[in-house]
């Protein structure tokens, strides 16, 4: 079963349209293709560059349903979500995401009480060693909550704090085992995203140990390659597999009607 859940268009912050990307998942021959353009609903009304506009969201998902009635039967075209968990917002976006038909949500988190995880690397270069430690633990303390919340269905890039080379030196084990513990509880799965791979920390998210701790608690995986262009639909799908299989996964999942789907893998 070859999907691609984890892709943004010209909606957010990718390259082309979505019936560029779907033209891609078919020569591509995906089973099934969904967009997850980027929805940050964030406190105080601040939109993000990277983020579609939030009176969008329906032309949006009217845009999805369009190019998924073109697309023809020999790839299934899904409608998907990548939304930000803010405590302060949650509620709101819970009825936002109840309005429509979605086949999966994936919840992120990119801002961490105002921090930007993932901009740009200086944002992290006036930090001392403390404050660093500081927002890395409380960046698995908010996946965490984001969890516990129940408001979606894939766990995105769950260590993403990684990417521009900046780790703990701190024990933070306790709250990386409560989060993934909130994960398994809340009936999600987990992407292993390949994008990791091609950033600074040079590490697919999450990491090698923390997909053990995933499967050790029974959390199920999906491949993803955060896509921001149709060429990008299924990178290094094939090392991700590979480190999968190694780990002990047997299955992976796919989505429909935010139910989820399970699939043997092929080797």
């Amino acid at each position: 079963m070859l999907v691609s859940y984890h892709c943004h268009s010209r909606w957010s912050d990718g390259e082309g349209e979505i019936e560029d990307f779907v033209h891609a998942a078919r020569t591509m021959r995906l089973d099934e293709f969904g967009p997850s353009d980027h929805y940050v609903l964030s406190p105080g009304g601040k939109l993000e560059s990277w983020s579609m506009p939030l009176d969008a969201l329906d032309a949006y998902v009217e845009s999805v349903q369009r190019a998924a009635g073109h697309a023809g039967d020999s790839t299934i075209v899904r409608l998907g979500l990548e939304a930000d968990y803010f405590p302060e917002t949650a509620e709101e976006l819970r009825r936002i995401l109840a309005s429509y038909p979605f086949d999966y949500v994936i919840g992120s988190v990119h801002r961490l009480d105002g921090f930007p995880i993932d901009d740009v690397a200086e944002d992290w270069l006036p930090l001392t060693e403390a404050e660093k430690n500081d927002i890395i633990r409380r960046y698995w303390v908010r996946l965490k909550e984001m969890a516990q919340s129940r408001m979606f269905d894939i766990a995105g890039h769950i260590d993403l704090v990684k990417k521009f080379d900046v780790w703990p030196t701190i024990d933070i084990s306790k709250e990386i085992s409560a989060a993934l513990d909130a994960i398994a509880d809340a009936g999600m799965s987990f992407e292993l995203n390949t994008s990791g791979w091609y950033k600074p920390c040079r590490e697919g998210y999450p990491s090698q140990g923390i997909v053990r701790g995933c499967l050790q608690r029974g959390i199920p995986v999906l491949i993803s390659a955060d896509a921001h262009k149709p060429e990008d639909l299924i990178r290094a799908y094939d090392r991700a597999e590979r480190l999968l299989v190694e780990v002990g996964y047997t299955e992976t999942v796919s989505y429909a009607g935010r139910q989820m789907v399970f699939h043997p893998f092929s080797r």
